[in-house]
C-alpha cells in the first residue's frame, strides 16, 4: 500500500467545508466573517441557526467516519491511520479555502468512532460531559481528542495511538488562542456570542 493514496482521500475528504457550504445556501453569507472566523459547527451556531450548526456538526463527523471506514475497506489499518490524520489536516487547512479551516473537533469524532467503537464513545462520553459541566466548547474539545488518544491503548487500539496522539496536538495547537482565553477567565460559553 502507497500510505499517500489513503492520505489524499482523507485529505480530499477533509477539505470539504460543510459550515461555509451551509451557510452560503442558506442564505447566511460566509461564516467566516463572523466569530471566530473558521468553518465549523461551534462558529455556525452563531449565525443564530441551530439547525445549521447541528447539520455542520453532523456532516463534518460523518466525513471524519467516512474517509476512515472507507479506507480500512479499500487498504488496511495503516492506510486507517494516514486517512485519520489527514481527514483532520483538510478540515483544519482545506486548500479550497487558502488552509483555513475549521479546529477538527467534529471530524475527529468521526474518526475515533470510525478507528474503534470504543475509541469512540470514550471521546463522545467525554466531550458531552465536559460539555455538561462546563458549557465550553473548545474545552469539552480538548478534552475529548486527549482522552480518545489515551482509549487507543487503554481499550486495545495501541496501533493507532500514535496518529490519535498527533491529531490531538494538532487540535490542541490550533486551540492555542482558545487556551489562552481560558487562562483568563474569558473563553465565552456555549449560546454567548464571542
Amino acid at each position: 500500500m502507497e500510505a499517500w493514496y489513503p492520505a489524499l482521500l482523507g485529505y480530499l475528504v477533509g477539505s470539504i467545508p460543510f459550515g461555509l457550504l451551509l451557510t452560503k445556501a442558506a442564505g447566511m453569507g460566509d461564516v467566516r466573517s463572523i466569530g471566530s472566523g473558521n468553518i465549523g459547527a461551534t462558529n455556525v451556531l452563531r449565525t443564530g441557526n441551530k439547525g445549521l450548526a447541528a447539520a455542520t456538526l453532523l456532516l463534518d463527523l460523518a466525513k471524519g467516519f467516512v474517509a476512515v471506514f472507507a479506507a480500512g475497506e479499500i487498504w488496511d489499518e495503516k492506510g486507517m491511520a494516514f486517512a485519520a490524520g489527514a481527514v483532520v489536516i483538510g478540515h483544519c487547512y482545506p486548500m479550497w479555502l487558502k488552509f483555513k479551516g475549521g479546529k477538527g473537533v467534529a471530524t475527529h469524532a468521526g474518526v475515533a468512532f470510525a478507528l474503534g467503537w470504543p475509541i469512540g464513545l470514550a471521546y463522545a462520553g467525554i466531550w458531552l460531559s465536559t460539555l455538561a459541566i462546563f458549557r465550553i466548547s473548545s474545552l469539552a474539545g480538548m478534552a475529548a481528542v486527549v482522552g480518545a488518544a489515551a482509549a487507543g491503548p487503554l481499550f486495545g487500539y495501541p496501533q493507532f495511538f500514535p496518529v490519535l496522539a498527533a491529531i490531538a496536538a494538532l487540535i490542541i495547537y490550533l486551540h492555542r488562542e482558545n487556551i489562552a482565553r481560558l487562562m483568563k477567565g474569558e473563553e465565552p460559553k456555549v449560546g454567548a456570542d464571542r
